[in-house]
């Protein structure tokens, strides 16, 4: 018979107890006997309760279960002829059955492996009743397939078409927001109108197109260290749309030169972008420039999106 480690340290003990007993039945009197048989019976009793114990401790150490913190869709798109992922988070509090309707933050580059995880811990404490800089939101992780090809528009310059063979697409990904997205987070969600944007690098250059393309898909755009050197900077010679109503983060660290054929540096190219919505004079449109020295193209995203969500009321 194969006996447990406590059950074998147990049988040990009752063994030897059994000896030391006999041992002084025959060398004491009665009375002294019956006594110290009594203490060797707590301290039986007391090992073999701390053993158990530290077996139960083990067997709740090894039941782990999920930490979840959100949840995967899958939405079929017309417009990108393919399937794409989205992480979903939703706030504490969340019931179907409710009135309660929240705000939605769609991130670019929403991937668990990219910025999902970090900017969901941020829109979650910036929205602590005690902290209380950003209404409890939804947000919507758009997971990559090829960010090149869904985040830029056609370039002229011949050098970036060799490089990045797939770009050029960011159409087709603007009607997949507006016409599939969109809708179906409408329709499967409680969310209300107030819709956010996130996108940085090509993820701003994609954010700031839909901006001065089609301003009315959201109301709140935060836009981080933009590519906007793409096409030889282009989009920042287009013309702009009339919006209102809008508010605008544009936060860039200390970058330097791009990777273009054209001489740009990221930080004179976001603070022109700055300067253009500002100079239309449109009406409640408020725009926000943020410079971060201590921070470059990699380390600045956690830094911008967490001074966005405290200047955007």
């Amino acid at each position: 018979m194969v006996r447990s480690y406590s059950e074998k340290y147990n049988y040990a003990m009752v063994s030897n107890i059994q000896i030391i007993k006999k041992y002084i039945v025959l060398t004491l009197d009665l009375k002294e006997a019956k006594m110290i048989k009594y203490f060797l019976f707590i301290v039986l009793l007391t090992v073999s309760w701390r053993i158990s114990a530290q077996e139960g401790s083990t067997n709740l150490l090894k039941q782990t279960e999920p930490f979840i913190l959100g949840q995967i869709d899958k939405i079929k798109s017309k417009a990108l002829g393919e399937e794409r992922t989205l992480n979903i988070y939703l706030p504490s509090g969340y019931n179907e059955k409710d009135t309660v309707r929240y705000p939605v933050i769609y991130l670019l580059d929403g991937s668990a492996d990219e910025d999902f995880i970090h900017i969901v811990g941020l829109v979650q404490f910036e929205s602590f009743e005690w902290v209380n800089h950003l209404p409890k939101s939804i947000v919507v992780g758009i997971a990559n397939v090829d960010r090149k090809r869904d985040f830029t528009f056609p370039s002229s310059v011949q050098s970036e078409r060799t490089a990045y063979p797939t770009t050029g697409h960011s159409a087709r990904f603007i009607d997949f927001i507006a016409d599939e997205l969109q809708p179906f987070i409408a329709e499967h969600y409680k969310c209300n109108r107030q819709r956010t944007i996130i996108g940085e690098s090509l993820g701003g250059l994609l954010a700031t197109e839909i901006l001065l393309k089609k301003p009315n898909l959201f109301d709140k755009y935060i836009i981080v260290s933009p590519s906007l050197w793409w096409d030889n900077g282009s989009l920042l010679k287009s013309d702009v749309k009339q919006f209102s109503e809008k508010q605008i983060y544009i936060g860039v660290g200390k970058e330097g030169l791009t990777p273009s054929e054209s001489p740009h540096v990221m930080e004179v190219d976001a603070n022109l972008l700055a300067d253009k919505i500002n100079g239309k004079k449109f009406n409640d449109v408020t725009v926000f420039f943020d410079y971060l020295p201590d921070k470059d193209h990699g380390t600045i995203m956690h830094q911008a999106v967490m001074n966005a969500f405290r200047l955007m009321h």
